[in-house]
């Protein structure tokens, strides 16, 4: 695994925006139109650039695979931060959408806990590449790190498939919530020091 920085943000985007195509959570908040996969697109653009401020950019060595990790207590509001969502709003969510994301976040918000952490925001392979272990390799060397830091990973996912994988990797399910799809809230507590 190997930190990423602005040089890798187009294979990140080409990553996520491929591997979240047709996740649930994702197309709940972007505009369904013609122009779906280019809003995807921002939204990913918009997560690379707030975990670039506020968290920590990930690559799988072969560069197939990536992971975004947003540190949520470190996260301000600022004039950056504003025209980032601003332009969210109008690349990725639309006006009609604003109202369900801002309930959606405040849901994650008030379910998730404050204490220092490790939010897995986004962990994705390139489709091509998907069940090859991958994923799950880069996933062991976060987990690792956050052991290293002591601090929890937590993480929101959609995709109900992907639940025994997290729990093989020593997740568990914490709560779980219904916006017309599914959410299930995990996490993997720090490493229990004797």
């Amino acid at each position: 695994m190997k930190i990423a920085n602005r040089d890798h943000k187009k294979l990140i985007l080409d990553i996520l925006s491929n591997a979240f195509d047709d996740n649930q959570s994702i197309n709940y908040i972007v505009k369904q139109d013609r122009n779906r996969a280019k809003r995807i697109r921002s939204l990913m653009d918009y997560s690379f650039e707030i975990c670039f401020l506020y968290g920590k950019i990930f690559l799988s060595d072969n560069n197939e695979a990536c992971a975004l990790i947003l540190n949520p207590l470190n996260k301000k509001t600022t004039l950056q931060s504003i025209c980032l969502d601003i332009k969210l709003i109008f690349q990725s969510v639309g006006l009609k959408n604003i109202k369900k994301t801002i309930n959606r976040e405040g849901i994650i918000k008030r379910i998730q806990p404050k204490e220092p952490m490790n939010y897995l925001w986004f962990i994705g392979t390139d489709p091509t590449c998907q069940n090859n272990g991958i994923g799950g390799s880069l996933l062991r060397s976060i987990i690792d790190l956050a052991e290293g830091e002591n601090k929890p990973i937590y993480l929101e996912t959609s995709t109900l498939k992907n639940i025994p994988w997290y729990k093989k990797m020593g997740f568990e399910v914490y709560a779980e919530t219904d916006l017309s799809y599914h959410l299930y809230f995990l996490k993997r507590d720090r490493k229990k020091i004797a």
